[in-house]
């Protein structure tokens, strides 16, 4: 076979981004001599995080239209056609085999051009409530992959695959607590928390840590905390002997291995991660997402004894009392371990690629 060409598109968030780097690490480890090419969205996070990861990026002048704020979509239309014009001249000059789009702004032009232009492509929807891009490039998909069975409904019955959702390699590799607390270097003697709210922040979550530190400290509870690129400001100064507090964790195998319990929002690659690696968790969704679709996530997860959840409108109340229960309750921590890992899909990246590699050979 020729060396076989890929466009993997996506970002935004991280929800969006490391899918599609745990694709393309599994299209590198199946098809070696690939020539894989990301397309993101210019100013957004994908732009640092791919390049960091080994593979080269393009960036598209375009961003989401603002149901809020209409006075921002101003350059909306402009935007989006001259994206659709940097998408044809991308897809003209690199002549993909296969389009992968994983959402976010940048891919809803680029599969669409692909389409026009006759190149299959292949989506991978996270959620169980899709985002807008995916739904609306559904018709012109080749193949849908799906990270949950819940979103079946929303595509066309044909075209759609489950396969979960793909996750970094490096948390196929378990480590122990004491590898991952040497590599993060912290004390692995100590009850660990860690609090992952997401690439960007969560608001709710921080404020709930910050007020309850002294508790935390009172049970000794050793914290790395995930504060969020929004928030670093805010909270970096907390960082001490205890406390660790970082705008984004780039070691998330050393961070998971650390942590006896994981407080977390409920996004789906979130969600695939800690089935995973097997964490006691508690959510605590995000209310500020279509469809309350977070809020769902958990609950699918709670109603098995596999998670513990607090929503945020009883959070100031609720979160503590949950949070100390889960510190003192080793045997609760091991049977919610053992029962959301019976949730994870180790072998998501390995279906995705197998869909590729068939249209391929169909090709």
């Amino acid at each position: 076979m020729m060396k076989p060409k890929f466009i993997i598109s996506g970002g935004g968030t991280g929800g969006h981004i490391f899918p599609a780097l745990a694709i393309a690490d599994e299209l590198k480890l199946q098809l070696p001599q690939a020539s894989i090419l990301f397309v993101g969205a210019c100013n957004r996070m994908e732009m640092q995080r791919v390049p960091k990861a080994g593979y080269p990026i393009k960036g598209l002048w375009i961003s989401g239209f603002d149901r809020k704020n209409m006075l921002r979509n101003v350059f909306f239309p402009l935007k989006l056609i001259w994206s659709i014009a940097q998408s044809l001249a991308i897809l003209i000059r690199f002549r993909p085999k296969v389009v992968i789009g994983t959402g976010g702004f940048a891919s809803g032009p680029l599969v669409f051009v692909a389409s026009l232009l006759g190149i299959p492509s292949i989506l991978q929807e996270q959620n169980a409530f899709p985002g807008v891009t995916n739904k609306r490039l559904a018709a012109r998909a080749t193949a849908i992959c799906l990270g949950s069975e819940a979103a079946q409904k929303f595509f066309p019955p044909h075209k759609v695959h489950i396969t979960g959702n793909p996750v970094r390699s490096a948390l196929q590799k378990p480590l122990s607590k004491a590898e991952g607390c040497e590599r993060i270097n912290i004390s692995c003697e100590k009850f660990t928390l860690l609090v992952l709210g997401g690439s960007l922040g969560a608001r709710k979550m921080n404020q709930l840590i910050y007020a309850h530190l002294e508790d935390m400290q009172r049970h000794h509870i050793q914290i790395i905390w995930q504060c969020g690129y929004l928030y670093a400001s805010d909270y970096q100064h907390l960082s001490s002997e205890n406390i660790t507090v970082l705008p984004f964790i780039d070691d998330m195998a050393a961070a998971y291995a650390a942590a006896d319990v994981v407080v977390s929002r409920a996004g789906a690659l979130a969600i695939s991660e800690l089935c995973l690696v097997g964490k006691p968790t508690l959510f605590i969704p995000s209310p500020n997402v279509a469809e309350n679709h977070q809020e769902k996530n958990a609950q699918a997860l709670v109603d098995h004894n596999a998670a513990k959840m607090v929503v945020e409108r009883n959070a100031d109340t609720d979160f503590w009392i949950t949070l100390q229960g889960l510190v003192e309750d080793e045997a609760l921590r091991k049977t919610l371990a053992k029962n959301i890992q019976s949730f994870a899909h180790p072998n998501a990246s390995k279906k995705i690629v197998s869909k590729i590699t068939q249209l391929i050979a169909n090709d």
